[in-house]
């Protein structure tokens, strides 16, 4: 990569964030001058609970064995330990399992306590009963930050309740590439949105101060470029000009750094050929000197092993724990064994990693240690139990899926379903909870409905609790994978007496590489599913629960309804039941673009050639014919649009415009509506994307209401990544545009 010097702010509100203390900082050098380098390589040395848990990766209950423990604390100074055995486990094993850990560091010489962290995607994965919320793909829906705000506090609480007090969240890769497994963890295509809300979620998990028991330290992840797999395939290569990362990959981790996130995990796969984590450019040129990064860098799982087996830039394992902690890396997960603390051991004496370098290190990982109150008190607090599981938290899962809820297509407005109906509920995800939770939840791939909370509900009982027993048919078994779900025979003779079809169709829970796919189409079995429901000729109501977007061209003109769900939680099916019978508005909109084919992966940021066909000479703006477009979702009420007014015409360097608009819920009900600001840069020495969301805010309007709704535009708002690779904003006409309305502004310096 070229390397250059961006003038980026030398001072961020993280590093004021991530300050100590001049008693605090005195303390941890003291502790450092104390230490042996023995204890200091410990200290950046992650390990999985399997390697001190009785029976290993086989362990059911958290149980650990005291040989093993003694021999990674005491023998081996291990500094954090992460994960879960096989399932999740109760919040009193939890703190039973993190009081037995730190029991053991106070043998310790320097009783140094260890850091425990977790993966909290969407809620408190790996505790029993903990609240799920959306996957991130679907909080993007909502359109609403206090949401994410919201969802993030419980999870912090639930952790801190849990004795966990590192989470691994938020995930701010940019999700433009469908057919990655990890898409559901992503904000969508969008970099505003994914900076907005993950600076929500930052915030929200540690504004109340991380020595408190209702926060935790966040952790950005994955820097960088992780989501832009050239195949898709998880933890494989991308390939992109430093133009486009900086463009669509950095701002996130720019927005959270100044945000204050504590901590940043680092993107797995290789960029241009240069494994992120062997790349001192990124890690501590950029983000060290760049964004101002402060914090701890922690690794994926395995990645400074992946160097030398996988990747095949280092030449033996010790050359690749080299190359990774010279690059800039502070912790290794390395994480199944103890041989990273041996490598790196023989790397500083052989003068490959400088002392100082372990130093600085270890500095960053006893200041985490610090902040979160660690060596004031390394048990799970009294107070956090109290904050585990409480009745709100449900209500708030319950008003995150609602919101999540897209209605993409009601034809001649068969939605709202009235409750005295008839219904026939088909299809694999209709009595699946895993198709409704997705990744991380109870399980790492989120997979085994035995984990999950007893009061879980499926679609199919939250629609017969909805209308009763007597209106309910149903074709389906328990569990996705069960072949009755698929019977299309059954589902004809089970659709002679009813008045609609719910087809439920998707994919079931995966995470990471088990999500792999060859193809984004739907099975063949469920595209056949569809169709023989669509041939019974009764209104087919499509609910789709899926972590990405799944191609469904070919069934969708026979559908005369659907419903995207996502995976939107524990509450999921609830939300599904009050929309499909009106006892919601569903208000929840597109945050990405749900493409037609594989041929037309067209982002909706488009630029102009992108947006252009040419036939025969003849220019046609088809270019961007997704199925349905980013931002796109439907309400059971309409609103009316004014036209833009502007507080002026003309932008200066210094200046702001205000842009406002009056919306009219101009429909019968009350509903929730997103208005969204684009702008588009007429002509810019880089071609100009069509369109660039900057801004948005959710209201709320009952029917007939107006309001008024304002934005502040600056030149940051029109900004872009030139040649040069500096964010500029350049003189010339823009377009505003909001809903089905334009308007022009001139920025002039």
């Amino acid at each position: 990569m070229k390397k250059f010097t961006l003038a980026l702010l030398a001072v961020t509100l993280a590093s004021q964030l991530f300050s100590q203390t001049a008693d605090e900082k005195k303390k941890i050098e003291a502790l450092i001058k104390q230490m042996t380098l023995e204890e200091k390589v410990g200290q950046m040395t992650q390990v999985t609970l399997a390697v001190v848990a009785k029976g290993g990766w086989a362990n059911q209950d958290g149980s650990l064995d005291p040989v093993a423990l003694k021999k990674a604390i005491e023998d081996y100074h291990v500094g954090s330990i992460l994960n879960v055995t096989t399932h999740a486990v109760d919040v009193d094993t939890w703190r039973s399992t993190i009081t037995q850990i730190e029991d053991e560091s106070k043998n310790t010489r320097l009783k140094i306590p260890v850091i425990y962290g977790l993966d909290g995607i969407h809620g408190q994965t790996y505790t029993l009963n903990s609240t799920l919320f959306p996957q991130n793909i679907g909080m993007a829906a909502t359109r609403n930050p206090d949401l994410v705000a919201k969802a993030a506090k419980v999870t912090a609480a639930e952790l801190r309740a849990s004795g966990v007090r590192w989470n691994f969240a938020p995930v701010l890769d940019c999700g433009r590439q469908p057919l990655w497994s990890r898409f559901p963890e992503t904000y969508g295509e969008d970099v505003y949105i994914g900076k907005t809300m993950g600076v929500a979620g930052v915030t929200a998990y540690e504004e109340d101060g991380l020595k408190t028991p209702t926060a935790v330290a966040s952790c950005m992840k994955h820097y960088l470029g992780y989501s832009a797999s050239r195949t898709g395939k998880d933890r494989t290569p991308v390939y992109m000009p430093e133009i486009e990362m900086r463009e669509y990959y950095l701002p996130q981790f720019q927005a959270a750094v100044k945000a204050g996130s504590s901590t940043i995990m680092v993107n797995s796969a290789e960029i241009n050929g240069v494994p992120v984590h062997a790349s001192k450019y990124l890690l501590t040129d950029v983000l060290r000197g760049q964004l101002g990064f402060q914090g701890l860098i922690v690794t994926d799982w395995e990645d400074i092993k992946r160097l030398y087996d996988r990747h095949n830039v280092a030449s033996s394992p010790r050359e690749a724990v080299a190359m990774a902690i010279n690059a800039g890396i502070d912790m290794s997960m390395v994480p199944g064994d103890l041989s990273f603390y041996d490598l790196l051991l023989e790397a500083v004496r052989n003068k490959e990693v400088p002392i100082s370098r372990v130093d600085d290190a270890v500095r960053r990982i006893l200041t985490l240690k610090m902040k979160v109150g660690l060596f004031d008190n390394p048990y799970p607090e009294d107070a956090s139990r109290a904050n585990f599981g409480k009745p709100e938290y449900q209500a708030l899962a319950l008003d995150a899926a609602h919101e999540t809820m897209t209605l993409l297509k009601n034809n001649s407005n068969v939605l709202p379903l009235a409750k005295n109906m008839k219904v026939l509920v088909a299809g694999p995800s209709a009595q699946s909870l895993t198709a409704l939770n997705g990744c991380w939840s109870y399980v790492w791939q989120g997979n085994q409905e035995q984990w999950y909370p007893k009061d879980s509900k499926t679609i199919l009982q939250s629609i017969t609790d909805k209308v009763g027993a007597a209106n309910v048919v149903t074709t389906t078994a328990a569990g996705f994978d069960d072949p009755r779900n698929y019977d299309a025979n059954a589902l004809k003779k089970a659709a002679a007496n009813v008045d609609a079809i719910i087809l439920c169709l998707g994919e079931n829970a995966y995470a990471e590489s088990p999500g792999n796919t060859t193809d984004l189409a739907l099975p063949d079995e469920q595209l056949q599913l569809a169709q023989a429901a669509a041939m019974t000729g009764k209104p087919v109501i499509l609910v789709l629960t899926e972590g990405r977007p799944r191609f469904i061209t070919s069934i969708e003109p026979s559908m005369k309804g659907i419903l995207m769900a996502y995976w939107s939680g524990k509450k999921t099916a609830e939300a599904v039941a009050d929309v499909l019978f009106g006892d919601y508005n569903p208000d929840g909109i597109l945050p990405f673009s749900y493409q037609r084919s594989m041929g037309e992966m067209v982002l909706y940021d488009r630029k102009p050639t992108e947006d252009v066909r040419e036939v025969f000479n003849d220019n046609v703006h088809t270019g961007y014919l997704p199925l349905y477009p980013f931002g796109w979702g439907l309400s059971y009420t309409t609103f009316e649009y004014g036209d833009i007014q502007l507080s002026s015409g003309t932008l200066s360097r210094d200046g702001s415009i205000n842009v406002s608009i009056n919306i009219k819920n101009t429909g019968q009900r009350d509903g929730k509506h997103t208005v969204e600001l684009y702008t588009h840069d007429l002509f810019a020495s880089i071609t100009p994307n069509m369109q660039r969301l900057r801004a948005f805010k959710k209201i709320a309007l009952k029917a007939g209401e107006e309001q008024t709704v304002s934005f502040t535009v600056t030149k940051d708002d029109l900004a872009f990544v030139n040649a040069e690779l500096k964010t500029v904003t350049e003189k010339g006409e823009f377009e505003i545009m909001i809903g089905n309305k334009k308007a022009k502004i001139t920025y002039t310096e």
